[in-house]
């Protein structure tokens, strides 16, 4: 409430009126005073009529400030043309309104307001002043006092152009770190939806693979139902340290209970081919080139492009064989998972979920693309299914959303 009232006083009509009140005040006997001989008019209604005209102008400088600087030079130079010396009292109103002005103003208006302004002045000055009087009287002083004016209003401008652009600046780094923040927080989102579904459809998968074949062989085969089920007692435990491990990354940082375990990469593909055998699916292991390190990052991409793959072939398919080739180059790494085709679904070559399926093609899309490289999947024409997937070496940042 204080502030308000305060801001209505400094900046409403009431502080302006006592501003051209004061200014009036202070100039008009200052002018009456210091008359330079006695050949100049000694009535004091023509400088009071001319500086009460400019302090009425002044209610005004804000909406209309190079209005109120031509009324206020136009009575300055009326004064000084009187015989009047154009000292700093007389000149206040108008300094007022050339400050007025270089507050708001751009600086090119500013700048040719105040130098006819300035040559206005000293000019009347040098022409109407008494012989004998010293130059710097005429001059430099009112020259000075004028700019100085102008130099300050100059100087309140830009400093709030500065204190503005702090301001917005403040205000699009907090939105920033805003926007930052939800993004982050909705990428975590997905790549944990991502692990949770990699986890659990995989495992899944194989369990009921597992389950099935088992229950095919109790009867005629009861020792190999005996060993599909120990593989299926390890498939679920494996499951669920998966399981943990993904929902650890939910709890907060020093939980005891948080997975120490090492995410899963490339090394445990053997694990992995061993699982899907006991479900009946044989994969075969290619290796073209060097093996070169990978970085963590890239290391389960590739793991889990691999292992949605194979989940989708064991899904969707009737075929008992698939073949992974891996290939390294200086910075790539190119996997390529097939099958054969025996009894593909349609759902298989899906771009997206199909009634009743799940996000696959497209978790191994946004995975590739999450570390700068690209997946694509479709159809071989001899038969089967390709899904191939080009990775850097190392994480990169993706620059291009390449959809294949």
């Amino acid at each position: 409430m204080i502030t308000k009232w305060q801001r209505y006083v400094r900046e409403g009509p009431a502080g302006n009126t006592v501003v051209a009140l004061l200014l009036f005040a202070a100039s008009v006997p200052s002018g009456l005073a210091t008359s330079r001989n006695a050949s100049a008019p000694t009535e004091w209604w023509p400088v009071a009529v001319c500086q009460a005209i400019t302090c009425a102008a002044l209610l005004w400088h804000r909406s209309r400030p190079r209005t109120v600087v031509a009324v206020a030079t136009a009575s300055a130079v009326t004064v000084t043309a009187l015989g009047y010396p154009p000292s700093v009292l007389i000149l206040a109103p108008l300094m007022t309104a050339l400050y007025a002005l270089a507050v708001r103003a751009d600086r090119a208006t500013t700048r040719a307001y105040g130098l006819v302004t300035v040559v206005l002045v000293v000019g009347t000055a040098l022409i109407a002043g008494p012989d004998g009087q010293p130059l710097g009287l005429d001059t430099i002083g009112p020259a000075a006092w004028l700019l100085l004016a102008v130099a300050f209003g100059t100087s309140v401008q830009l400093r709030r152009a500065y204190l503005a652009a702090v301001q917005a600046r403040a205000e699009h780094a907090e939105r920033t770190r805003e926007e930052e923040a939800r993004h982050r927080v909705a990428e975590e989102r997905m790549r944990i939806a991502r692990e949770l579904h990699d986890v659990v459809a995989h495992h899944l998968a194989l369990a009921n693979a597992q389950a099935g074949t088992a229950a095919h062989l109790v009867r005629n085969r009861p020792d190999q139902a005996q060993q599909i089920l120990t593989a299926l007692i390890g498939t679920t435990s494996s499951a669920l340290r998966e399981l943990k491990g993904t929902v650890g990354l939910l709890r907060q940082a020093g939980d005891p209970d948080a997975p120490l375990e090492p995410t899963p990469g490339l090394a445990r593909l053997p694990d992995l081919t061993d699982a899907l055998a006991t479900a009946g699916l044989k994969v075969t292991v290619t290796t073209e080139g060097e093996p070169r390190p990978l970085s963590p990052g890239v290391d389960l991409t590739a793991y889990r492009i691999v292992q949605e793959a194979l989940t989708n072939v064991t899904k969707h398919t009737a075929t008992r064989a698939a073949e992974i080739r891996l290939s390294y180059s200086y910075d790539l790494l190119t996997i390529a998972v097939t099958d054969d085709g025996g009894g593909s679904a349609p759902a298989a070559t899906a771009p997206g979920p199909a009634p009743g399926g799940g996000y696959g093609l497209i978790g191994m899309r946004e995975r590739a693309h999450s570390v700068g490289g690209h997946m694509s999947a479709g159809r071989r024409p001899d038969g089967g299914f390709e899904v191939t997937t080009e990775l850097p070496l190392h994480h990169q940042n993706p620059e291009d959303d390449r959809t294949t």
